[in-house]
């Protein structure tokens, strides 16, 4: 066993201890507290939130109807979805699994998508099973169902308790494409009031906002305070199927006092993607930063 010097051994026990405490001692409320003055450089107001990034605080705290953890969940929100809408926008499942090694590639068509239904980010795709990299997918999706992504992403309740799982879905061409369109209606009871369009991940990624009528925003958000992103140049061109669009994220977010509903659209094809709760957990910025109250304001904690 290599020898740590007192000092780092130290170290070492502090930060374990220092997570230990934050995530799992800590109550939500003094840790949301800290998290949002050490992020946003000012005090949390959970008395009479006003702003957008103090109210998706206020909601984790408050507002935690059990059916959130089936909305946020990739696999069960299908059934969620298709309950309302139908099944025309819903991406076709290819399985779920509990763990890596129960995935039977066998039968898995040569293309497919895997990702952990509990979290984000945990992507892997194979466009070719004979040149696709299992280890590397093993790896990632491992590591990815030891995360409790409620604890670890500034305790976004509708994650907690949620069973971590691996899903494969029917890989489309298009959406794989790093230039498709992300729209993100921002939702309010029902009311899609704005529409975040996120295009050239891949390259120098663009934020741009519309409201329900296409007309360009003058703000971006939520954004880390560190890497800089910029509207697109040329805007965005209203899409053909806006108006179903809308009336989907209308249907999908009734009675919740704010989610995104992410959609893709793709050659005439509404595609869903995820229901988000808080975005960028509800600590990010705006720019310009008044839109912080603006969008804060149209979130109603007490209907």
């Amino acid at each position: 066993m290599k020898y740590l010097h007192p000092k780092r051994w130290l170290r070492i026990t502090t930060e374990i201890l220092k997570i230990f405490w934050n995530y799992y001692i800590l109550p939500d409320k003094i840790y949301l507290k800290k998290q949002y003055y050490q992020i946003m450089g000012e005090k949390l107001n959970l008395k009479n939130p006003k702003k957008f990034t103090e109210k998706i605080q206020w909601l984790k705290l408050n507002d935690r109807n059990p059916d959130y953890h089936k909305m946020v969940d990739k696999y069960d929100v299908k059934l969620f979805v298709e309950k309302l809408i139908g099944s025309h926008c819903i991406i076709p499942t290819l399985g779920v699994w509990e763990k890596f090694d129960e995935i039977d590639f066998d039968k898995l068509p040569s293309q497919f998508v895997l990702k952990c239904t509990h979290d984000s980010a945990s992507v892997v795709i194979c466009k070719d099973k004979n040149t696709f990299n299992f280890l590397s997918a093993r790896k990632k999706l491992e590591a990815a169902l030891k995360i409790n992504y409620y604890r670890h992403e500034n305790k976004q309740w509708a994650y907690n308790k949620i069973k971590p799982r691996i899903i494969a879905e029917k890989y489309l061409d298009d959406l794989a494409n790093s230039e498709i369109k992300d729209y993100k209606f921002y939702c309010f009871n029902g009311n899609p009031k704005y529409c975040q369009v996120i295009a050239n991940r891949q390259t120098k990624e663009t934020i741009d906002f519309y409201d329900e009528d296409w007309n360009h925003q003058n703000f971006i958000g939520l954004l880390d305070g560190k890497v800089e992103i910029l509207f697109s140049e040329k805007g965005n061109e209203k899409p053909d199927k806006l108006d179903e669009m809308l009336r989907i994220a209308s249907k999908l977010s009734k009675d919740i006092p704010y989610v995104r509903v992410d959609l893709y659209c793709i050659k005439d094809n509404i595609y869903f993607g995820e229901m988000t709760f808080y975005p960028a957990g509800g600590l990010g910025f705006f720019k310009p930063k008044e839109w912080d109250l603006n969008l804060g304001n149209l979130i109603n904690l007490h209907n």
